[in-house]
């Protein structure tokens, strides 16, 4: 089982990023999706979430209106797409699979925001 989470990096304010996540080793299209991000000296927080099929779709406050999240189970594939980066966005994003009993946790992804 592998989640390998992709395109983080540095931006600068105001700009944009696409995160991917891929997954393999699992039935990807049984699980809901879950974006979550750690900032250095605090708490894991969830950021966003996305139905198996990906018809519903939801998002912490400091997340809506600026991120999209959405899945391609043809390809395996959750994404983070994130506009109006702000300086606060800096933080490690991991992607969730979740089921309930067997769930699974990517490595993480980088995103700084600074100019």
């Amino acid at each position: 089982v592998q989640l390998v989470e992709s395109g983080g990096g540095l931006v600068q304010p105001g700009g944009s990023l696409r995160l991917s996540c891929a997954a393999s080793g699992f039935t990807f299209s049984s699980y809901s999706m879950i974006w979550y991000r750690q900032a250095p000296g605090k708490e894991r927080e969830l950021v966003a979430t996305i139905s198996r099929a990906g018809s519903v779709t939801n998002y912490a406050d400091s997340a809506k209106g600026r991120f999209t999240i959405s899945r391609d189970n043809a390809k395996n594939t959750v994404y983070l797409q994130m506009n109006s980066l702000k300086p606060e966005d800096t933080a490690v994003y991991y992607c969730y699979a979740r089921r309930g009993g067997n769930d699974y946790w990517g490595q993480g992804t980088q995103v700084t925001v600074s100019s």
